[in-house]
């Protein structure tokens, strides 16, 4: 019989059966453009360049995704309720309280940013606040205090890195085979071609996979967090109700970006999909959440 305990561990080891991936990935593909090249220094560069780029995200992340979002601090005599409720969570889960904004649009979504539980932020919509019941904003809030819990932003954040990470490499691989710039030692040899073909193929699709590897991370950390937000407020209903109401908000916010849209509780981007579409959504969709969350209560 499945519990939060067990929705809990299944989707920690999927999440991180994907990261695994996602790594090797990123070797395969530098090995590969190295080979194509014959420079082994390319794989090394590779590896050095994405983790710099990670330290640099690990510690700004959070301010550019609250700039992106416009979200502004929060006053306790202005959200006397939000604080409220953000703060008893907090005390709940073992937390420190995450810093509050707000973010003034009618659409109603969250989401929670930073790279510890001691540098978090917690960013909820004026439109969340106005649509929401006292237990299912605590359902939400929880959701998001489970993400800070799980450490899901900062895996989140590494992942994005990477994957903008695979796209320059790609496109520098393939402007370098137009402009001429893949001269090698032994075009002539077999083992050259080869290797410049595999090339060429892994920097067209390396970056959709990549994309893909990452929407699959993102959906994964959104049923965590889900289960996770049900066992602090010990009552599933609360976030089942809370995302049904989201759902049936299908008006996109007023300003978002696609680059941190996976932050967010539900997809800002609004309208809904299906089909092959799944594999592109940054989140799993409403019903199924909905489903999980039910039969765990």
């Amino acid at each position: 019989m499945a519990t939060l305990y067990t929705h809990q561990a299944s989707n920690v080891r999927k999440t991180w059966a994907l990261m695994l991936g996602f790594f090797l990935f990123l070797i395969v593909l530098g090995w590969v453009f190295s080979q194509a090249y014959d420079n082994p220094l390319i794989l090394y560069v590779f590896a050095m360049f994405s983790i710099s780029l990670n330290l640099v995200s690990y510690w700004y992340s959070d301010k550019i995704a609250l700039a992106l979002a416009r979200a502004r601090p929060a006053s306790r005599e202005e959200f006397f309720d939000l604080f409220t409720a953000v703060e008893n969570l907090a005390i709940t889960a073992g937390l420190p309280r995450p810093a509050i904004y707000v973010i003034d649009d009618p659409a109603p979504n969250a989401f929670a940013t930073g790279r510890n539980k001691e540098h978090a932020a917690v960013a909820v919509t004026t439109g969340l606040l106005q649509m929401m019941t006292k237990v299912e904003l605590e359902g939400v809030l929880a959701h998001e205090l489970s993400h800070i819990g799980n450490r899901d932003i900062l895996i989140s954040t590494v992942v994005v890195v990477l994957v903008g990470l695979v796209a320059m490499i790609s496109d520098i691989f393939l402007r370098s085979m137009f402009w001429g710039g893949n001269r090698r030692r032994g075009d002539d040899d077999r083992g050259s071609g080869v290797f410049l073909f595999l090339g060429i193929i892994a920097a067209i699709i390396s970056p959709i996979v990549a994309t893909l590897i990452q929407l699959a991370v993102s959906r994964r950390r959104e049923f965590l967090a889900d289960a996770s937000g049900a066992l602090l407020t010990r009552y599933p209903e609360g976030l089942a109700s809370a995302l049904e109401k989201i759902g049936h908000y299908s008006s996109p916010m007023k300003r978002v970006s696609t680059a941190t849209s996976h932050l967010f509780i539900s997809s800002p981007l609004g309208g809904k999909s299906g089909g092959l579409s799944k594999l592109f959504l940054t989140h799993p969709s409403i019903e199924e959440r909905v489903k999980m969350l039910r039969e765990m209560a």
